[in-house]
């Protein structure tokens, strides 16, 4: 063989490996999990008051990324047809043809749901039971029920987000700590924010999908309002949470700045309700959920 023979074969193996990556990362909305695993560390974090045990952290991360993940394909298999009719989602695999056996996704993401949920609920079925609310949420609340039926879907279905959080708080046996809790009525509040501002940016394929997203059924600007409502809250809570002990100035600095910056934005898409200003909203909603959760984690660990 010669070389141009072996580099033309290893650049496609490079090149189907790439893609294999990809289909994986678009199907199990690789992206959103590790936010929400992310979430669920700040939840361990506050609920330890400090570090977390190696092993509590493993059987999070594991069972909690499975989980995530399995949801996140079974919406993609619910909505397989709908995602056919929007720019964004019409390049995900389910919609593509690039996995040929659409009911092989179903059952392995059921799988990927249920066997974490399984394997922990006989010596933590805190962690067990959060770990199947969310993911029922997710998928039966949010996807099956609210989704195509009315433009609050997002404001019930944020509460998945909510239980990531609650899942990180029962791996170390503190679901219900105070600080626990307001982390995740913060992501509770973030999400309708956070998910407006895309569904400005997108409204028109959420028209061509027939999905009844509040910017498809009322203005930008009155949907920017009902975002900023959301973010006044999410507002109270983040700087709230500075009073809890296990935190401090550490938390408490950082995180008002961003919750600044962050309403900032949220006020200014009011005035400008444009596609742009939408996506700097996006972003920065992204970012702010980062530092708040990051801070909560390092103030944790160092105590002030």
């Amino acid at each position: 063989m010669s070389i141009r023979q072996d580099t033309n074969t290893l650049t496609g193996t490079a090149a189907r490996e790439v893609s294999l990556w990809q289909t994986l990362t678009n199907l199990f909305k690789l992206r959103i999990v590790s936010l929400l695993l992310f979430a669920a560390v700040g939840g361990a974090f506050l609920g330890a008051a400090g570090r977390p045990g190696l092993l509590d952290m493993l059987i999070l991360l594991v069972t909690g990324g499975l989980s995530a993940a399995g949801a996140s394909a079974l919406n993609q298999y619910i909505e397989r047809d709908s995602d056919g009719d929007m720019k964004r989602t019409r390049q995900r695999p389910l919609v593509t043809g690039d996995i040929q056996h659409p009911e092989y996704v179903l059952w392995i993401a059921l799988a990927m749901i249920l066997l974490p949920v399984a394997a922990v609920w006989p010596f933590n079925p805190e962690l067990g039971f959060f770990l199947l609310l969310g993911a029922m949420i997710y998928v039966g609340v949010y996807t099956i029920w609210l989704k195509p039926r009315t433009m609050l879907n997002i404001v019930i279905g944020g509460a998945a987000g909510s239980c990531a959080v609650l899942s990180g708080g029962a791996a170390v046996g503190a679901w219900n700590d105070p600080g626990v809790l307001a982390l995740a009525a913060i992501v509770f509040l973030w999400t309708p924010t956070h998910f407006w501002a895309l569904a400005i940016m997108y409204r028109d394929d959420y028209i061509a999908s027939k999905t009844p997203m509040l910017p498809t059924q009322t203005s930008a600007r009155t949907s920017a309002i009902w975002g900023f409502v959301h973010a006044i809250g999410l507002a109270i809570l983040a700087l709230a949470l500075g009073a809890d002990s296990a935190l401090g100035l550490l938390y408490f600095v950082p995180a008002a700045l961003m919750t600044l910056y962050f309403l900032m934005h949220s006020l200014r898409l009011i005035f400008v309700p444009t596609r742009q200003q939408a996506l700097k909203l996006f972003l920065t909603s992204n970012l702010y959920l980062a530092v708040i959760i990051l801070f909560v984690c390092v103030s944790s660990v160092a105590g002030f």
